[in-house]
């Protein structure tokens, strides 16, 4: 069966390597401009990070809805978070490393406090439609990495509510990214 637009969604669920090669062939342009903008001063990481990304496409297609999102969209968002997870990494990693084996940057702003600074960005953008004490717990979670029983001890929260509010946050969080793809939020300033 030939892979076309019209079904290699459902090919890939089937689990067809060949519309995996189809999303390559018409889609890997979305990927590689999202993760060169994220991934600017990384391009280290840049491959195993377009291969990421493949494989959460591949591993996560039926979780992809038409009438959510483009599937442009959808695989853009994928590489968002992904160069994002590998801008963390490369983080961590810098403060494990010996200083011999670190690379220096000619530039007046070390390239830590730059990515640093553009994920602060990033976060702040995908959290912008939460309540201030939400937006601490996410934090915790997702980006200090803090498991559910020290944050219960920071808020004062008892791990049901924060898992109730981990939930509705999630869903404000997708709720509010397809308003802003279908243009609903054009003057809006994070």
């Amino acid at each position: 069966m030939a892979i076309t637009e019209e079904n290699f969604v459902k090919e890939m669920i089937d689990g067809n390597e060949k519309a995996l090669d189809y999303v390559i062939n018409n889609y890997a342009w979305i990927l590689k401009t999202v993760l060169k903008k994220h991934l600017f001063y990384l391009m280290d990481y840049y491959d195993e990070c377009m291969n990421d990304c493949l494989l959460a496409i591949w591993e996560n297609i039926e979780n992809y809805d038409s009438n959510r999102s483009s599937f442009k969209n959808w695989i853009g968002g994928i590489a968002k978070y992904k160069s994002i997870d590998y801008t963390r990494k490369y983080l961590k990693d810098l403060n494990n490393r010996n200083i011999e084996d670190v690379r220096i940057f000619d530039t007046e702003t070390p390239l830590e406090e730059i990515l640093t600074k553009e994920i602060n960005i990033e976060i702040r953008k995908m959290l912008h439609c939460l309540s201030n004490e939400d937006k601490k717990i996410f934090k915790q979670l997702y980006f200090e990495e803090k498991n559910m029983d020290e944050i219960s001890v920071n808020t004062g929260l008892s791990k049901p509510v924060l898992y109730n509010r981990l939930s509705r946050g999630r869903k404000k969080i997708r709720e509010h990214s397809y308003i802003k793809r279908k243009g609903g939020y054009n003057n809006e300033k994070t």
